[in-house]
């Protein structure tokens, strides 16, 4: 049996299939609590996670953020950055890279974000594929029928 591919989702992916839950971020949902593939965060990824479910303009009260976290938490292997941290290809925006070491410490097999800065990295030598959701879904998780 082969192993499931270990995939660093990151925040926007993670708060799409937690909190709107529709088409696609559906399917990574599911398949994240099937053990599909294993997302990978490391205390720096689940911290910024922790922080966004906190924002105002979600309208989350403290036991709604729990219990979002406990959807996802239990099935996410925690990957603990070396320090120094491992090199990484520059980007443009500096709250990215913890994604990018997260992938090279936890030997991810992919990167699934949609995040511009990250996508923009595509191809970046040293780093693994960094897909979309939709990408993801259809090269990875397949055919939903």
């Amino acid at each position: 049996m082969k192993a499931a591919p270990r995939v660093v989702l990151d925040t926007n992916v993670v708060l799409s299939a937690l909190l709107f839950g529709g088409g696609t971020a559906r399917r990574v949902r599911s398949n994240w609590q099937s053990g599909a593939f294993v997302p990978l965060a490391s205390p720096e990824t689940a911290r910024e996670l922790v922080r966004v479910l906190a924002y105002p303009k979600f309208k989350l009260a403290g036991s709604e953020q729990e219990e979002l976290l406990a959807d996802y938490i239990p099935h996410v292997q925690v990957v603990h950055i070396a320090d120094p941290p491992p090199q990484v290809p520059r980007c443009r925006d500096p709250y990215d890279v913890a994604f990018l070491q997260l992938a090279v410490a936890g030997k991810a097999q992919m990167i699934v974000s949609g995040d511009k800065d990250l996508l923009a990295l595509a191809g970046a030598k040293g780093l693994c594929p960094i897909l979309t959701i939709d990408a993801f879904c259809g090269q990875v998780l397949g055919d939903e029928s």
